[in-house]
């Protein structure tokens, strides 16, 4: 297979890994990663399908991006914007399959097992979509559109994002539900482990992957 034959195959499984260690995250119900928890919120407190309003989401995220790259007159990236609509019917598809099929359980020492698993399969799955250079998935593309926009780091932009979404979280949760919905123990482990494990891929992998690119 040729070297962008290997890219699309890896950038794909990277993708379906990621779906899983997301739907992992929402059946530990420990509290969710930042970037999931607006839909995941709304999703638990309305009852409307979590990969739909992932979808959603998502598609705000695009408009967004293709908003910066207009007024930044960056054209060229509005195709990349343009293509992450499908991706993320295709992504919140494999979503809503993994949350059909996988159970949730009430136990903790399985629940903590079941968070340790979406962890890794989230860090490891992003890694891989990633750095084969193709087509970011809207929550990684907005963050690096703002950090265009705003011209700060990538990891500043990031925690700031994922703060954002926190409160966005929090709000919806006290004023809708009166209660704290998606936000944990859970959430706090996904902030510094997915980074680690993502760390840890690239220590391993990184010299295989620059000969891909």
């Amino acid at each position: 297979m040729s070297k962008k034959g290997v890219r699309f195959l890896l950038y794909f499984v990277g993708l379906f890994i990621l779906a899983l260690g997301l739907t992992l995250n929402t059946k530990a119900n420990l509290g969710v990663s930042p970037i999931i928890s607006v839909p995941y919120s709304i999703s638990q407190i309305t009852g409307y399908n979590f990969g739909d309003l992932t979808f959603v989401i998502y598609a705000i995220f695009v408009m967004v991006q293709i908003a910066i790259h207009v007024k930044l007159k960056k054209n060229k990236k509005i195709m990349s914007d343009l293509l992450q609509l499908p991706l993320s019917l295709v992504f919140t598809r494999l979503l809503n399959i993994f949350s059909a099929y996988i159970p949730a359980s009430q136990n903790l020492g399985v629940r903590l097992i079941v968070l340790a698993f979406a962890i890794i399969c989230t860090g490891v799955g992003a890694a891989m979509s990633l750095s084969m250079q193709l087509v970011p998935n809207p929550g990684d593309g907005i963050v690096q559109a703002l950090d265009e926009r705003f011209n700060k780091s990538v990891g500043l932009t990031k925690n700031l994002f994922d703060c954002l979404n926190l409160c966005i979280t929090l709000c919806i949760s006290l004023f809708i539900a009166h209660r704290i919905v998606g936000v944990g123990i859970g959430t706090v482990v996904a902030v510094l482990g997915v980074g680690r494990v993502i760390a840890l891929y690239h220590h391993i992998f990184g010299f295989k992957i620059k000969d891909l690119i």
